[in-house]
C-alpha cells in the first residue's frame, strides 16, 4: 500500500516487546518515529537499535515517542535485546519493538523489500524510517536497503527541522544544525518578514538579483 507525505498515518494494533501497542493511542499527540528493521539477530540492526537506545535522552527532549517494527515474534524481540544493549555500551532499549510475523504493518505502511527474503521465501521489511506529527500525518520518510544501516544523527537533525518550521515561516537549508541561521520562505513578502521575526534578515545578493535568498536568525535558538 505505503502512504504518502501529508496522508494520515493508518493506526493497528500489534504484540510489542514491551506489550500489547494500538499505535494511535501510543502517539497520543506526540511526535514519533516508526522505524522498521529487515530483522532480530542481525549485525546491522543491531548496531542501529543499540545507538537509537543510546539516544533515547536526546529523542526524548524533543517529545518523540519511538517504536521499532520486525517481522520477528515478541519472544525473538525480547531475547535479541540483551544482545544490542551489551553491544552498544549505554544502551537501554526502553522502546517497544513491534512484532509483525504476518507482514500486516508492513503491507500497510509499504515497508516489504523485495529483494529480502526470509528463509521461506517471504519478503522481509526494509530500513524504513517514519516521522509522524501530533495529528498524526506523515511529516517525512526514509527508506534504505538492508546493506546500509541508517544514521539516526541524521534523523534528528531532520526532527528539529521538522518541528521548527512547523512553528515558523522558515526553512532549513542544506546541512543546517540546530542553532544555524535558517530562510525566510517565498510566501512572506519583506514587510511580512520584517514583522514576523524580531531579529531581522538579511538578503543574499545573487546575479539574478532576485532577492529570494532570505536569511534570519533561529527564531527560538
Amino acid at each position: 500500500m505505503g502512504i504518502n507525505l501529508g496522508d494520515v498515518v493508518p493506526d493497528f494494533g500489534a504484540e510489542t516487546s514491551q506489550g500489547d501497542i494500538q499505535w494511535y493511542d501510543y502517539i497520543d499527540g506526540s511526535w514519533a518515529i516508526l522505524f522498521s528493521h529487515p530483522g532480530d539477530f542481525t549485525p546491522v540492526c543491531t548496531t542501529e537499535l543499540g545507538q537509537v537506545g543510546k539516544l533515547q535522552k536526546e529523542f526524548a527532549q524533543r517529545g518523540i515517542k519511538l517504536a521499532a517494527l520486525s517481522c520477528n515474534d515478541t519472544e525473538s524481540h525480547r531475547a535479541w535485546i540483551k544482545d544490542i544493549e551489551a553491544y552498544t555500551p549505554g544502551s537501554k532499549v526502553d522502546y517497544p519493538i513491534i512484532s509483525d510475523p504476518k507482514r500486516e504493518i508492513a503491507v500497510l505502511y509499504g515497508m516489504l523489500d523485495p529483494d529480502e527474503m526470509d528463509n521461506t521465501g517471504i519478503p522481509l521489511t526494509a530500513r524504513a524510517v517514519f516521522i509522524v506529527g501530533p495529528d498524526k500525518k506523515l511529516k517525512l520518510s526514509i527508506l534504505y536497503p538492508a546493506t546500509t544501516g541508517r544514521n539516526f544523527s541524521e534523523v534528528l537533525r531532520v526532527i528539529d527541522s521538522l518541528q521548527l518550521t512547523a512553528k515558523y515561516s522558515v526553512a532549513t537549508p542544506v546541512n543546517w544544525q540546530h542553532g544555524d541561521k535558517v530562510m525566510v520562505t517565498p510566501n512572506l513578502s519583506n514587510e511580512q518578514a520584517k514583522e514576523k521575526f524580531s531579529k531581522g534578515f538579511e538578503i543574499k545578493e545573487v546575479p539574478s538579483g532576485k532577492g529570494y535568498i532570505r536569511l534570519t536568525p533561529q527564531p527560538n535558538a
